[in-house]
């Protein structure tokens, strides 16, 4: 006799074609949004003065790194 297991839930991966096209947009998407957050942030701290920099522990030499989520 055969079971059939409707327990389980599909996994992410399993969606094939579509799925894949899916997860390849939200991918863009993400991409796109943390490009932004970046600009965003490299914006905010070179309006900044050298003194507000300091002021935060900040030099203009670290505005990338920290736009960038590396520090």
């Amino acid at each position: 006799m055969a079971a059939l297991d409707t327990t389980r839930f599909a996994s992410t991966g399993s969606f094939g074609l579509a799925g894949r096209i899916g997860a390849f947009f939200v991918s863009a998407v993400n991409a796109a949004v943390e490009w932004n957050d970046a600009r965003v942030t490299r914006n905010a701290l070179t309006g900044l003065s050298d003194r507000e920099l300091e002021d935060i522990g900040l030099c203009r030499g670290d505005i990338d790194a920290i736009a960038q989520g590396r520090r």
